[in-house]
C-alpha cells in the first residue's frame, strides 16, 4: 500500500508543479494579479490563478485513477497494471459514482471562487453555494458523518461541518503559504490515520492533496510568487472536509472506539479556532463576519514581533501538535483520550493567549531604557 500512496503523492506533486509554473506565467501575461492594498500584507502585485493548478492536481489524479480502475474492473481495457495497484482495483472502481459527485462539487466551488477572484461576488452568494454543495454531497450522494443520528440530523451536522471547514481554509488564506501548509499538514495526518485503520481510498485522496499542496508551496511560501485565491482555498477546504467525513474513525470490528469521531476536531482545531474567533470578534464589533481584516492569529503573531515566515511555521507546528496525537485516538481508552484532548485544548488556549498579548513597546519607551 505504501507504493500506492507514493504514486498518489508523486503524480499530484508533478502535475501541480508544472501547472503552477504555467499558470503563473499566463496570469502575469494577462494581468490576472492580486494588487496590494487594504488588509493585504503583500507589497507588490502577485499572480493569481494558483487555484487552477491545485484543482487540476487534486481532482485530476483521483478522477482519472478511479475511472481507470472502473474501466479495468469492467474489463473494458486489458492494460497491464503494476502489482501495487492490482489488489485494489475492485474497491477503487466501486467509488466512481461518489468520486464523480465529489469532483463535481469541487469544480462548482472552484468556478465560483475563480469568478470571485476576477470580480468579487459577495460573501453571501459564496456561502449559499457552499451550503448547496455540502447538502448535495451529504444528501443524495450519501457522504455523511455521525450516522447514528437520524438521516436528517446526520445531513445537517455533516453539511454544517463541511461549510465550517471550507471557510476555515478560506479564512486561513491570509498569509503566504499558510493555508496550503496547514492543509498539507492536516491531510498528511488524516492519510496516516486512515491508513492505520486499513483504509485505502481515503489515504490515496489525502496523499494526492498533500502532493499538490507540497508542489504549490514551492511557489506560495513566503515570499509568494502566486496566490491560490478563493478558487483554490475553497477547493482545499472542501476536499479536506470530504476526507474527514469519508474516513472511518469508529468501527467496533476493527477495535476503533467511538472516541475516533473527535479525530477531525483535534486535527483541524487550529484552523477552526481561527475562523470562529475572527467571526465572533467581528460580530462583537458590529461588523460583517466576512469582512477581511488583520485580526487572524497569523497577523497577531506578526504584530507581536514574528516574521511572516516565523508566524506561518509556528501555526504549522501548532497544527501538528493538535493533530498528531489524534492518530491514536480511536484506539485508546477514555483516560488517555482525555489526556490527548486536554493537550489539544492547551495548544488552543496557548494560541488564544498569544493572540491577546499586548504589543511590546519600543525599547526607548520602556522604563529605564537609554
Amino acid at each position: 500500500m505504501a507504493g500506492l500512496m507514493f504514486v498518489a503523492f508523486g503524480a499530484s506533486f508533478l502535475i501541480c508543479l508544472a501547472a503552477t509554473y504555467l499558470v503563473r506565467r499566463v496570469s502575469l501575461r494577462l494581468g490576472f494579479v492580486d494588487r496590494p492594498g487594504g488588509h493585504k500584507t503583500h507589497k507588490a502585485s502577485v499572480a493569481l490563478g494558483g487555484g487552477i493548478a491545485l484543482t487540476l492536481a487534486i481532482c485530476g489524479p483521483v478522477l482519472l485513477g478511479t475511472l481507470a480502475a472502473w474501466l479495468h474492473h469492467r474489463a473494458y481495457t486489458s492494460v497491464p497494471l503494476p502489482d501495487i495497484l492490482r489488489p485494489h482495483m475492485s474497491g477503487i472502481a466501486s467509488k466512481l459514482p461518489s468520486v464523480l459527485a465529489i469532483v463535481a462539487g469541487a469544480v462548482v466551488l472552484h468556478v465560483v471562487g475563480l469568478i470571485d477572484d476576477c470580480k468579487p461576488l459577495g460573501p453571501w452568494l459564496k456561502l449559499i453555494v457552499q451550503a448547496a454543495v455540502a447538502l448535495f454531497i451529504c444528501g443524495p450522494v450519501g457522504v455523511r458523518a455521525i450516522e447514528v443520528l437520524p438521516p436528517a440530523g446526520s445531513v445537517i451536522v455533516t453539511a454544517l461541518w463541511m461549510v465550517l471547514v471550507t471557510n476555515a481554509f478560506n479564512f486561513l488564506d491570509n498569509m503566504d503559504g499558510l493555508s496550503a501548509g496547514v492543509a498539507a499538514t492536516a491531510a498528511a495526518i488524516f492519510a496516516i490515520a486512515a491508513a492505520s485503520t486499513g483504509q485505502i481510498f481515503v489515504p490515496v485522496m489525502a496523499w494526492v492533496m498533500v502532493g499538490a499542496l507540497a508542489a504549490f508551496l514551492c511557489f506560495n511560501f513566503a515570499p509568494a510568487s502566486i496566490f491560490m485565491g478563493d478558487a483554490g482555498s475553497l477547493v482545499i477546504g472542501y476536499w479536506m472536509a470530504v476526507i474527514t467525513v469519508l474516513t472511518t474513525f469508529y468501527d467496533p470490528a476493527r477495535n476503533l472506539t467511538p472516541l475516533g469521531v473527535f479525530v477531525p476536531v483535534l486535527v483541524l482545531a487550529v484552523p477552526c479556532y481561527d475562523v470562529l474567533s475572527v467571526v465572533l470578534h467581528r460580530l462583537r464589533q458590529g461588523e460583517s463576519p466576512f469582512r477581511g481584516d488583520r485580526r487572524h492569529f497569523s497577523h497577531r503573531l506578526v504584530q507581536n514581533g514574528l516574521s511572516q515566515r516565523g508566524a506561518v511555521l509556528t501555526i504549522y507546528l501548532a497544527t501538528a501538535a493538535t493533530g498528531l496525537p489524534a492518530i491514536v485516538l480511536p484506539r485508546v481508552d477514555w483516560g488517555l483520550a482525555l489526556l490527548l484532548v486536554g493537550q489539544c485544548a492547551c495548544v488552543v488556549i496557548m494560541i488564544a493567549i498569544l493572540e491577546h498579548v499586548p504589543r511590546a513597546r519600543p525599547s526607548k519607551d520602556r522604563p529605564g531604557a537609554a
